[in-house]
């Protein structure tokens, strides 16, 4: 019995461990609303509906060298190309927000 009750208090240990915390919580579900207002239009799950081959799958994102916030973020601050420029729209928190968004989704298979 004492052995059974050790094993569930390091496991309920562990479960708190690995609970997100609630700022990232809140980091994440914020980077998602600024995704789905901003972004979500033409890139929807990570899609691309211009140009199908520019999507935001941690594939294409590593074969483009934007597999990182920073890469991300000066994308959506500055544009390129069909993508409009989101420095005069977003703050520039906005803007490291939704590209950590991007990128953690990227990395999750946009689950």
């Amino acid at each position: 019995m004492k052995k059974i009750i050790t094993v569930c208090l390091l496991i309920f240990t562990l479960i708190n461990f690995i609970e997100i915390p609630p700022a990232l919580a809140a980091e994440t579900a914020k980077g998602a609303e600024i995704f789905q207002i901003n972004c979500a239009g033409c890139h929807a799950g990570g899609g691309n509906i211009v140009r199908w081959w520019k999507n935001l799958k941690i594939r294409t994102l590593k074969r483009n060298k934007l597999d990182s916030v920073e890469a991300i973020a000066y994308l959506v601050k500055n544009g390129k190309n069909n993508m409009s420029a989101y420095k005069d729209r977003l703050t520039e928190t906005e803007i490291e927000t939704v590209s950590d968004y991007v990128l953690k989704q990227a990395e999750n298979g946009w689950h």
